[in-house]
C-alpha cells in the first residue's frame, strides 16, 4: 500500500496526515492556490522574519532561558502570573496535553459537533468517552446542554472553540460567561481561541478573564493565525497554576529557538498589526459574502479567516473539481457534508476563487 493510501485508510487522522491526503492530490494542478488550511496570506510579520534570521545561528541550543522570559512577557500581557502560562508548539500541543490531563475513563470530553475534529479524534484514540452535541441553529455551542452532560457524568472536560472551526461561527460572550460560571463540580472548561483576534472586539471578550477570576477555565491562544506564523509553531495556554502544572505534565515544553525570537519581535507592538489584519480580513471576507448573497448561495456567517459555503452537493467531490481548476479548498467536515470550508485569502486570491467557484457551482 502506498503512503497516501495508507494514510487514507487510517480512520482517525492527524492534521498532518489529512493535509498529506489533500495536498497529494494537487500534484497535477498548475500553481494551486492554497485555501485549505486557514493559513494567513499576510504571512510572517517582517520583524519576526528578521528575528528568525538573526537567531538562526543559535538554533543549536534549546531556548530554556528565553522561553521562561517569553512566558513572563505573555503573562504580563494577559494579566496573569508566569506560572499560569503554558507555552506550546502551537496551541494544539496545549489542547492535546489538557485532554490527557483532564479526561479519564470516568470523565468524558464534552463538545459540540461539528467542531475541531482533530482534538476530538485525539481523545477517542486515547480511549476516552467523547460526547458530542449538535451546534445550535445559530451555529453556536449549546452551553446549557454541555453543562448538563457534565452534571450527569459527574464532571468532564468541555471543549469549546470560539470562533468555531470549521464553521467560523461565534458563541456569544453571554453564553461563554454563563458556562464559565455554571460549571458542575469536577468540570474544566477549555476555550480554544485560535481565531479570536479576527473577531470585532465589540462582539466578544477573551475567556482569559475567567482564568483571572480563578474559575476552572483554560484558554489557548496561538501565533499561527492572525500573526501568520503557522510554520513557526507557537501557542500557549492560560490556566490556574494547578491546571497549568497538570498540563505541563504531558508536554516537553520546548518551543524552537528561532520561534521564541520571532514571537518576542511581535509581542511588544502587536495591537496595530492585529487591527490591520483583522480589518483586511473583514473587508475581503465581506466582499465574498456579498458576492455569495447576490447569487443566493447559502453560507455560514464567518467570524474568522475562513467560511463554510453550502454547495448543495458532496463537498469532497466539489473540492476535487476546484482542485482541478487550481484551487485547493478544505476537506469534508461531517456531518456538514455539503459545506465547503474555504480560507479567506488576499483580495486577488478571492477574485480567482469566485471565478472558479462559480464555474463549478453552476455546472
Amino acid at each position: 500500500m502506498g503512503t497516501v493510501s495508507a494514510i487514507a485508510a487510517t480512520p482517525l487522522l492527524s492534521e498532518f496526515a489529512l493535509a498529506q491526503v489533500a495536498r497529494s492530490n494537487a500534484v497535477a494542478a498548475t500553481q494551486p492556490l492554497w485555501l485549505d488550511s486557514n493559513e494567513n496570506p499576510a504571512g510572517v510579520p517582517r520583524a519576526a522574519v528578521d528575528a528568525v534570521i538573526r537567531s538562526a545561528a543559535g538554533a543549536w541550543r534549546y531556548a530554556y532561558e528565553q522561553q521562561v522570559d517569553l512566558a513572563a512577557a505573555i503573562a504580563a500581557r494577559e494579566k496573569l502570573t508566569a506560572a499560569q502560562i503554558v507555552p506550546g508548539v502551537g496551541s494544539g500541543d496545549v489542547i492535546a496535553a489538557a485532554i490527557c490531563a483532564f479526561t479519564s475513563a470516568s470523565l468524558p470530553m464534552i463538545t459540540a459537533s461539528p467542531s475541531y475534529d482533530i482534538v476530538v479524534n485525539f481523545a477517542r484514540r486515547l480511549g476516552r468517552n467523547v460526547v458530542e452535541i449538535p451546534l445550535t441553529k445559530e451555529w453556536a455551542y449549546p452551553v446549557r446542554e454541555l453543562a448538563a452532560v457534565a452534571q450527569r457524568n459527574g464532571g468532564g472536560f468541555i471543549y469549546l472553540c470560539n470562533p468555531n472551526n470549521p464553521t467560523s461561527s461565534l458563541t456569544s460572550r453571554e453564553d461563554i460567561n454563563w458556562l464559565a460560571t455554571h460549571l458542575p463540580a469536577h468540570t474544566v472548561l477549555f476555550v480554544d481561541e485560535a481565531y479570536l483576534e479576527f473577531v470585532d472586539p465589540a462582539r466578544i471578550d477573551s475567556a482569559v478573564g475567567h482564568v483571572r477570576d480563578g474559575l476552572p477555565v483554560i484558554v489557548s491562544r496561538t501565533y499561527s493565525k492572525i500573526f501568520g506564523m503557522a510554520g513557526l509553531r507557537m501557542g500557549y495556554g492560560c490556566a490556574s497554576p494547578e491546571h497549568a502544572d497538570a498540563i505541563n505534565g504531558f508536554m516537553t515544553n520546548i518551543v524552537p529557538f528561532p520561534t521564541i525570537h520571532a514571537v518576542n519581535a511581535v509581542l511588544a507592538d502587536s495591537s496595530a498589526l492585529i487591527t490591520e489584519r483583522r480589518r483586511n480580513n473583514q473587508q475581503v471576507s465581506g466582499e465574498l459574502c456579498a458576492w455569495l448573497r447576490d447569487r443566493a448561495v447559502e453560507f455560514i456567517e464567518p467570524h474568522a479567516n475562513f467560511i463554510m459555503i453550502n454547495v448543495q452537493r458532496d463537498a469532497g467531490l466539489f473540492g476535487k473539481e476546484m482542485l482541478a481548476r487550481g484551487i485547493a479548498v478544505g476537506r469534508r467536515f461531517p456531518p456538514l457534508d455539503h459545506y465547503l470550508r474555504v480560507t479567506i485569502g488576499t483580495a486577488d486570491d478571492m477574485r480567482r476563487f469566485r471565478k472558479e467557484f462559480e464555474g463549478v457551482y453552476r455546472a
